[in-house]
């Protein structure tokens, strides 16, 4: 074969060769990017996950409870019978409000005399009966006046009655022309309580309450008593003005109702508007002359249930009483520990300075019958 038909021969295979492998190559290259290409068309973008942190949201803080108040009041709990309504310092009797009450603590005003060694003051004999914790400020009050005045002739003419005795005043008063304004009838005589006293003197049996003797009138709530029939108020008690009839109720109710010249009814309704508050804003707060505190409030009955649970600060002086119609009040001696351990449910009645909660009686006339009596009131008997 000649040489260049030779060489001619060899460059045509390495030609087709290089064709060949050329497009192997581009053939390749057009596989690969028709394979990306697919890969691009099927793909789409994705959403932040749900679950992925937010770095753009305020954290919230480790802990949302507000600090306790260290020197809020705690309130503990006293369970008492649903009758205690009717019992107390501060049971309102009047002609709508029936006494219903029972086991008066009683004491001999004169056995009390004669244990105490005190003779500034008499009674008509032995079984002129007061309630034991209104004895004790009565003889104190007596005694300033004693030791202020020298007077010594003022004598309890009116105490405790049994509802039997109020009958038996009631029913001597029916052959009179207006029995109904002369004695009040059995249950709505608050000498049934205990806590209504009618002075006197001798040997007139005449107390007017003027004189050296208005001095009970402006200095009795020392002493946790009130005038309970006050001239000017017989609209509201419908009772006539009886200088001589006062009623114990402890040193708080007393000064609060004589600093505002209110008579029980106006007291009992204005304590309605201070209910029972965790926080003690609704409370009716005051101080009296001698710069000790109280708080008093109302705390509503449940009538659905046989007991009642009345709210009282822990470790604070308190005392509780009915008020004869539907709740309870309860008066707290700020700033005072208790006597004993615990709530103490009565306070002590001791002297002037010292005098606790009372219990809220009426006080009616037992002394001699008024000829100027006014026909629109009655006189309490």
């Amino acid at each position: 074969m000649p040489k260049d038909t030779k060489i001619s021969k060899e460059q045509s295979i390495r030609r087709t060769k290089f064709v060949t492998e050329l497009i192997i190559s581009a053939a390749v290259i057009c596989a690969g990017g028709y394979l990306i290409k697919g890969v691009a068309d099927r793909s789409q973008t994705v959403g932040t996950s749900p679950f992925a942190d937010v770095t753009d949201v305020a954290e919230l803080p480790e802990n949302t409870t507000e600090a306790p108040d260290p020197n809020a009041v705690i309130y503990d709990t006293v369970s008492r019978p649903l009758t205690d309504i009717f019992k107390g310092e501060l049971i309102l009797v009047n002609n709508y409000n029936e006494y219903i009450g029972g086991g008066e603590d009683l004491v001999s005003i004169l056995e009390m005399n004669d244990e105490t060694g005190r003779t500034c003051f008499t009674t008509v004999d032995y079984s002129y009966m007061i309630a034991e914790p209104a004895y004790e400020p009565l003889a104190q009050m007596i005694e300033d006046f004693y030791d202020k005045t020298g007077i010594d002739n003022l004598t309890i003419y009116g105490s405790y009655r049994t509802r039997e005795f109020q009958q038996e005043l009631y029913d001597a008063s029916l052959g009179e022309d207006e029995p109904s304004a002369r004695v009040a009838k059995p249950g709505y005589s608050e000498h049934e309580s205990g806590y209504a006293i009618d002075f006197s003197t001798i040997p007139d049996y005449d107390f007017d309450g003027t004189g050296e003797y208005s001095w009970f009138a402006e200095n009795c709530w020392k002493y946790g008593y009130i005038l309970r029939y006050p001239e000017g108020k017989e609209d509201i008690t419908e009772i006539q003005y009886e200088p001589w009839h006062f009623r114990y109720v402890g040193v708080p109710h007393a000064y609060y109702m004589w600093k505002n010249s209110l008579t029980m009814e106006e007291y009992m309704e204005l304590l309605k508007e201070h209910p029972y508050d965790p926080t003690g804003t609704s409370h009716l707060s005051f101080s009296d002359d001698n710069g000790k505190l109280y708080e008093v409030y109302y705390v509503a009955a449940d009538f659905s249930a046989d007991t009642a649970n009345i709210p009282v600060p822990n470790g604070v002086k308190s005392a509780i009483s009915g008020n004869n119609s539907d709740g309870f009040i309860v008066t707290v001696y700020v700033g005072e520990a208790p006597e004993t351990e615990g709530t103490s449910d009565e306070a002590s009645d001791q002297s002037s300075d010292e005098e606790s909660d009372g219990d809220e009686l009426d006080d009616e006339n037992s002394g001699e019958d008024s000829d100027d009596t006014d026909d629109d009131y009655s006189e309490e008997w």
